[in-house]
C-alpha cells in the first residue's frame, strides 16, 4: 500500500526492451534506500513495482505487457524522471489517502492554467467508463500524487497544484498531450459499483 506522497523524483538511467517487457534502472536517493532489498514494492508513477536488483544507489524494475499497456511507463526515455514512493509503514501518519499502486487507466493533459498564484491542470480521462468514479472534492492519484479534485466537465476533470507539488513531483514539468497514470479511490469505485448494481437489482425484481 501507498499514502500519494511523493518521496523523491528519480532519474531513469537506462532501458531494455524485449517484445511485450521492459526493464528499467533508476537513480534513487539514498534516504530511500535504508533497508530496501530485492523484492520490495516501490511505487513509480503511481505503479506498484517490484525491485529486482539493487546496485549502490542504482535499482532495478521489469515492465510486463499489462503495465506496459495500462500505464504510461513504457513511454519513458533515458532521462525521464519518475514519482517514487515507497510502500507505507504500519503506525505512520498517512498524508494523502490509501493507494494500491494498481493503475486503472491513463488520462491525458488537455489543459494547463497558470495565474493569479494558482496551477490548474485539467485531464481527459481515456476511458469513458471510468468518469463515474470522478468526483467533486474526491480523492485520486494521479502519477503517484494522491490530490483532490477541483472541477469536473464531462470527461474532464482539473486538479490545483500548490508549489510543493509542482517541486517535488513531475505534473510540474508535464506539458499538454502528456499521459499521466490514475488510480481512482477504492472506496468510491466500491460505494458507486455497489449503488449500480442495487438499482439494477430492483429494476430486474
Amino acid at each position: 500500500m501507498f499514502t500519494g506522497i511523493i518521496q523523491s523524483t528519480s532519474k531513469i538511467i537506462s532501458i531494455k526492451n524485449k517484445k511485450n517487457f521492459s526493464s528499467y534502472e533508476i537513480n534513487i536517493k539514498k534516504f530511500l534506500l535504508k533497508k530496501l532489498s530485492i523484492g520490495a514494492s516501490i511505487s513509480n508513477n503511481g505503479c506498484c513495482l517490484t525491485v529486482t536488483n539493487i546496485k549502490d544507489k542504482i535499482i532495478s524494475f521489469d515492465l510486463t505487457k499489462e503495465t506496459l499497456t495500462l500505464t504510461n511507463l513504457g513511454l519513458l526515455k533515458i532521462g525521464d524522471f519518475v514519482n517514487i514512493e515507497r510502500s507505507a509503514k504500519i503506525g505512520e501518519e498517512i498524508g494523502g489517502h490509501l493507494l494500491s499502486g494498481h493503475i486503472i487507466c491513463t488520462a491525458i493533459i488537455n489543459k494547463i492554467l497558470n495565474k493569479n498564484n494558482n496551477y490548474i491542470i485539467w485531464f481527459n480521462i481515456s476511458q469513458k467508463n471510468i468518469c463515474k468514479y470522478i468526483y467533486y472534492k474526491g480523492y485520486i492519484s494521479i502519477d503517484g500524487i494522491s490530490l483532490t479534485i477541483n472541477n469536473i466537465k464531462k470527461s474532464l476533470f482539473s486538479v490545483c497544484l500548490i508549489p510543493e507539488t509542482l517541486r517535488t513531483t513531475t505534473l510540474g514539468k508535464k506539458k499538454c498531450g502528456d499521459k499521466v497514470n490514475i488510480e481512482i479511490d477504492l472506496q468510491t469505485q466500491i460505494i458507486v459499483d455497489t449503488v449500480e448494481k442495487f438499482i439494477l437489482l430492483k429494476k430486474n425484481t
